[in-house]
């Protein structure tokens, strides 16, 4: 049985050669089986490749793919997964934060039918800055209340699948990819491994601020139309408020004579709050069609199979 293991890796010749040497020690442990370690090359600008090819010259388990230029972690995933030819194939970074030392209880659990996927999740974030820590917690809170699946809080990429599960996620073939979404959205029985935060064992991490909050906007509008359906709730709120307003405005003015205002303004405010109301209801129901259309123009699969009888 083959085993593979997909490792994205941007600018991280520095913690190369610790995986690489703890890869090495599973691959001793778990004699039994066979392994390939795929190194994805995402546009590094340091000396990751010529690290990577000197894994390869002296360890034919060593496959390679190399980016033309950075195209993030989704794409280099994506083409790991393309790669694989494993019965069990996993997904770890290269800082070492996705402990090796794991694997082989991920592969008890799948040898034993537990799962089809062993995916992990960190129980703390203790080194995280405070605030980076916040608006985690709260992406998970907000996601998970807009989508039709959980992903769980702390949930990492790294993670074991059975080759079912990995086919299953080439399907979904998206460009603007949120894997975490994806795995959640595939099904599949999982187990999850909690760990305690690691630090990266060298260099520095590559997720900015402003990336990271790039990312958890692509995965809110990747698995839903929440967003747009706000849009919707937004213009019929503006507009009962605008009716509302115009009803007091009435009372006031017409039944019990109060003349306070400046002519002309309570009701030219009536006239804009309503048209405007009723465009951003109109932009909401447009929104909701346009959205569906998103999600259709994906082609993803209208389910998944996990078994099937013979026929």
């Amino acid at each position: 049985m083959l085993i593979s293991l997909i490792v994205p890796c941007y600018n991280e010749e520095e913690s190369l050669p610790f995986l690489y040497n703890a890869l090495c020690d599973v691959r001793n442990e778990e004699s039994t089986y066979g392994f390939e370690f795929i190194f994805v090359n995402d546009g590094s600008s340091d000396k990751t490749a010529s690290v990577i090819k000197d894994f390869a010259d002296k360890d034919p388990d060593v496959k390679y793919i190399f980016f033309s230029r950075n195209f993030g972690k989704e794409a280099a995933m994506f083409a790991g997964l393309q790669k694989a030819k494993g019965d069990m194939v996993a997904i770890m970074d290269a800082d070492m934060q996705d402990p090796p030392s794991l694997i082989p209880s991920m592969i008890r659990s799948i040898e034993n039918d537990e799962a089809d996927i062993v995916a992990s999740r960190r129980v703390s974030r203790e080194g995280e800055p405070r605030i980076r820590s916040f608006f985690a917690r709260m992406f998970y809170k907000i996601i998970n209340s807009m989508i039709d699946v959980e992903i769980a809080d702390g949930a990492r990429d790294f993670r074991l699948m059975k080759r079912q599960v990995v086919d299953a996620i080439l399907e979904l073939s998206e460009r603007q990819r949120f894997s975490k979404g994806i795995f959640a959205w595939v099904g599949f029985r999982t187990k999850w491994i909690e760990f305690v935060n690691t630090e990266r064992v060298a260099g520095q991490t590559k997720w900015s601020f402003w990336k990271l909050f790039k990312y958890a906007i692509d995965g809110i509008v990747s698995f839903t139309t929440a967003p747009l359906r706000l849009a919707t709730y937004v213009g019929f709120g503006t507009a009962l408020a605008g009716f509302v307003y115009l009803i007091y405005y009435f009372i006031r003015a017409i039944i019990l004579r109060i003349y306070n205002e400046v002519p002309g303004y309570p009701s030219l405010l009536c006239f804009i709050l309503f048209i405007g109301g009723m465009i951003l209801m109109a932009l909401g129901i447009l929104g909701e069609y346009m959205g569906r259309t998103f999600i259709e123009v994906k082609r993803r699969p209208l389910y998944i199979k996990s078994e099937e009888s013979e026929e």
